[in-house]
């Protein structure tokens, strides 16, 4: 695999990370360069110069150069095997960092302190004496800014540090203005005005910072919704105006020198390590020793000394290698200083959005950056997003953990990617386990992780087996619990006092982690949409243009910002999401879930729209709901002996149908949730029992009833089709091999039911589902049936027979002669006319004939077309006995015989579910054959 092979994330197929990649090969390789030079520079220096010249050195300068060089380098070396340590002195990475409020808060304080001595001294000749004191302050603030952990230890207190962080920005301005009190004239007026006005501005913002709501109203006013980066903007922009009028606030000093001290400051406070200094300092003292080259002092005529021969070379290729090495390491240290650009570009590539979209990216690159570093110099690396983002959800730290699982979240949002990721996880049993093991974190400070641990589950689901991540399903399981529910006891059996309430973890995930992550500002973004001042200025032309230019500067230097929780991020409704995706796998996984205890009622329990006990509100409650009916809808459709099982466990659930019901008659759901009730109601009408207990509960009968027959309108979306479709289908599996069923149905609609479904047969969507019904209703509640129904009967059977003579599906075929069958038993005589009349009967006997044959071998999808076929003749038959004429010009005797040697166990059974067969005919096919022979042998004796 390439180096960028994995992390195709980004556009098309082109890696999100290849540009900050390249950007790392080009610092690592130059800094490289420099640690070769200076392995170099160090052997030469420590063999040729050291070894073979001690003596003839010049030693106040060669000397005593070579020596600083070679301690300094082997401090370099040295240090290479702690990885901190190198990192603390010698890292390139890091080696310039940006000021920030905090840098420039102390370069303004350095310099108001040395300006309010200047002011007591009154000339800089009187404060050359302090220049030690001022060396050393910067010295000081330099080690504090390498040694932040420890200096920060000190303040570890978050009073001492928030007071810290408040009061600081003041004491430059406090000291500015005691520096222009002795001073003060009229030309100092106006800076002293301008003092105030800053310190009333530091005042604002630090009280807007101690949450006071009616300053804070105020400042959202001023600032927008962006004033945290408005905030640090202004506090910056203070701090440089207090810089400047520092400059100029004493008359008779010179302000060049003031700013001169000010970049010396700030140069000094912006170091990350020792590496800039170090490299100063190689350049310093090659050049020193180069520009002159005078290596034997003012003994030149001894240059033919024996001990002294070749000396001038040596020095010049070891300060030359010095020279270079110290180059490099400064224009590494000068290019990485614009790694911004890549890593940003990363973030928004990625979609790595807010703080911890930028601390991941930081990650990235320390870890890209590292294992350039290693190695040999040209070899091909993999180093990637994808490998980092496994390493890291690998390792034993929290913080890289909770980095890795929020990125590789975002890049499986990606189809590159998440193809990559399902590879790997399936070969890395490792980082499964891993994955698994986050879901079942329970400390409140793995929250977060243990939420996107989920995300990131859900969206794997559906490649993983069960059997090959012990423990997954009951891990699953135990996210369920994770709800705002308070468990209720019987007082009869419940001896407990009280109940502790158990808090969603995952509701209060945003503030868990508000003080460790904090959305970042969008730095890149420096202007809002447009303003009240802004659209009063210009025309709506001018306007135009100029927000789509900040919207194009936006765009480009932006940080995406950080997706909000939605209700959909629930743990329960993840982890049925989790359990859906696996059930949708592999039946194996079905099996599982078959077989966790407890798991079912778990998911059942959602499907309540008022669930007492919980704090939900209305939205976490429909999000809750539709997850539930969703994963029940895919559980009771498994085919096999599973999906009996599976079909059984729900069943039994004592609150199922009143859940449903309750769904359903809610206004306040969702077609969608409404059509994944419809599809579990029809699911578990497959079972007798399950049948015959949904029709006891009329109200779900009137709801479906309700729902299948409104009337589609002009207006009517897909969604509303197959919400009424959906409804036909279960009614349709509700009415068969169910008398009390069809009987509850017509007398549901009185006899308007009838009329309403010969109607149907006319649309191509629900004709089949329409002749389902009116065949049970025809076989079930014949005695029930009124004039009025039959003459609708009538009506539709021209159409029905028309179906049957052009219908190329089986399924189609086998529904409509079932039908036809009925009506020819229900009403003969008009169905004997219709076949005179409109000449259909030989037609109708040779399509009955040529079905017969040209469906030997039943199918799953259609195993009862030869019953219904020879149930249609037989009654044609038993009605009239001259059909039996036409049946035997159309050799029916030699298809009977065919069916009578074919006949299969399969064809006893109306539908198949995978490989097992659901409600079983009481007359097996062999004996249906039987009949019609017998029926054909009386015509003929």
């Amino acid at each position: 695999m390439s180096a960028h092979g994995g992390g195709q994330a980004g556009t098309g197929d082109t890696p999100p990370e290849k540009q900050l990649n390249g950007f790392v090969r080009a610092v690592a390789l130059i800094e490289r360069l420099g640690n070769a030079f200076g392995t170099l520079a160090f052997t030469w220096a420590t063999v040729v110069l050291l070894g073979g010249y001690p003596t003839v050195l010049r030693q106040d300068r060669d000397f005593w150069f070579a020596t600083i060089i070679v301690f300094l380098e082997a401090s370099r070396m040295f240090s290479r095997n702690n990885k901190l340590d190198y990192q603390l002195f010698f890292y390139t990475r890091g080696a310039l960092k940006p000021l920030g409020w905090n840098g420039l808060t102390v370069v303004a304080i350095f310099t108001s302190v040395l300006v309010l001595l200047l002011s007591w001294y009154g000339s800089l000749a009187a404060l050359a004496a302090l220049a030690p004191a001022a060396v050393a302050v910067l010295v000081v603030a330099l080690v504090v800014r390498l040694f932040q952990g420890p200096a920060r230890s000190l303040a570890r207190g978050n009073l001492l540090r928030r007071a810290i962080s408040l009061l600081s920005p003041f004491v430059p301005i406090l000291f500015l203005v005691l520096a222009l009190f002795p001073v003060i004239t009229t030309s100092q007026m106006t800076e002293l005005v301008a003092s105030v006005l800053l310190f009333l501005v530091l005042l604002l913002l630090t009280i807007s910072r101690r949450r006071f709501p009616c300053i804070i109203k105020l400042v959202d006013r001023a600032l927008g919704s962006k004033q945290e980066f408005w905030h640090r903007i202004i506090l910056n922009s203070c701090m440089l105006t207090t810089g400047v009028l520092l400059a100029f606030a004493i008359p008779d000093s010179f302000p060049w020198i003031i700013i001169i001290i000010e970049l010396i400051a700030a140069a000094t406070v912006s170091l990350g390590n020792l590496q800039i200094p170090a490299a100063i300092v190689r350049v310093v003292l090659a050049l020193l020793r180069l520009l002159p080259r005078d290596y034997y002092g003012d003994n030149d005529k001894k240059i033919d000394n024996g001990a002294k021969i070749n000396l001038a070379p040596s020095l010049n290729i070891f300060y030359g290698m010095v020279l270079g090495q110290g180059t490099l390491y400064t224009v590494a240290c000068i290019l990485e200083l614009f790694s911004f650009i890549p890593r940003r570009s990363l973030a928004r590539r990625g979609g790595f959005g807010g703080r911890w979209g930028v601390e991941s990216v930081n990650l990235y690159y320390a870890y890209a950056f590292e294992k350039y570093m290693q190695g040999d110099v040209l070899a091909p690396k993999n180093i990637n997003l994808n490998n980092f983002v496994v390493d890291s959800v690998n390792s034993e730290t929290p913080k890289m953990q909770f980095h890795g699982i929020r990125m590789m979240h975002c890049l499986l949002q990606k189809q590159p990617t998440r193809r990559w990721f399902i590879l790997k996880l399936n070969g890395s049993m490792e980082t499964m386990a891993r994955l698994v093991n986050m879901l079942d974190w329970t400390s409140p400070q793995d929250t977060t992780v243990r939420l996107f641990a989920a995300k990131v589950t859900v969206e794997l689901a559906t490649s993983i087996r069960a059997v090959t991540v012990p423990g997954i399903i009951q891990v699953v399981s135990a996210l369920l619990e994770c709800g705002n529910q308070q468990k209720r006891g019987n007082p009869l059996l419940d001896t407990k006092v009280g109940h502790e309430k158990i808090l969603d973890s995952v509701l209060n995930a945003d503030d868990n982690q508000e003080e460790r992550l904090d959305a970042v500002p969008d730095t890149g973004i420096l202007m809002e949409t447009q303003d009240r001042s802004t659209q009063q200025v210009g025309t709506a032309e001018q306007k135009s243009r100029i927000f789509r230019c900040c919207q194009g500067i936006s765009k480009f230097w932006s940080i995406p910002q950080e997706e909000p929780l939605t209700q959909q991020d629930l743990l329960p409704a993840l982890a049925m999401l989790i359990l859906d995706g696996l059930a949708s796998c592999d039946q194996g996984n079905c099996m599982e879930i078959s077989r966790a205890s407890g798991l079912i009622p778990k998911i059942i329990a959602f499907t309540s729209c008022r669930r007492s006990g919980t704090t939900y509100t209305d939205a976490q409650r429909k999000v809750l709901v539709k997850s539930s009916a969703k994963l029940l809808h895919r559980l009771t459709s498994v085919e096999g002996e599973i999906g009996i099982t599976l079909r059984h466990m729900v069943f039994k659930y004592p609150f199922l149908l009143r859940n449903l019901a309750e769904i359903l008659g809610d206004g306040t759901s969702s077609q969608e949730v409404r059509t994944l009730v419809e599809g579990i109601i029809r699911n578990l009408a497959i079972d007798e029992n399950a049948r015959q207990a949904i029709g006891r509960i009329q109200v779900i009968i009137t709801l479906l009833m309700q729902a299948f027959l409104k009337p589609d309108r002009p207006s009517s979306t897909e969604a509303d089709k197959l919400l009424r479709e959906v409804a036909g289908q279960a009614l349709a599996m509700l009415a068969m091999d169910s008398v009390n069923n069809c009987l509850a149905m017509l007398g549901e609609t009185g006899h308007e039911f009838i009329g309403v479904l010969t109607s149907m047969i006319h649309i191509d969507r629900y004709r089949c589902v329409a002749a389902s019904l009116l065949r049970n209703i025809c076989q079930h509640a014949r005695p029930e049936l009124r004039e009025p129904d039959l003459k609708e009967l009538s009506y539709c059977l021209r159409q029905a027979l028309e179906i049957i003579l052009v219908a190329d599906e089986e399924a189609e075929l086998d529904i409509f002669i079932g039908l036809s069958s009925q009506i020819c038993k229900v009403i003969p005589g008009d169905f004997a006319r219709e076949l005179e009349d409109g000449h259909l009967k030989d037609r109708f006997v040779k399509r009955l004939v040529d079905a017969l044959n040209a469906n030997m071998e039943p199918s799953a999808h259609c195993p009862g077309i030869r019953r219904v076929i020879v149930e249609q003749a037989i009654n044609m038959m038993e009605h009239d006995s001259r059909y039996a004429n036409c049946f035997i010009d159309r050799r029916m005797a030699e298809a009977l015989s065919m069916v009578e040697e074919t006949a299969s166990e399969a064809e006893n059974y109306s539908l198949f579910l995978g490989d097992v067969g659901l409600m079983e005919a009481r007359m097996p096919l062999s004996s249906l054959v039987a009949t019609a022979k017998q029926l054909l042998a009386i015509r003929r004796s």
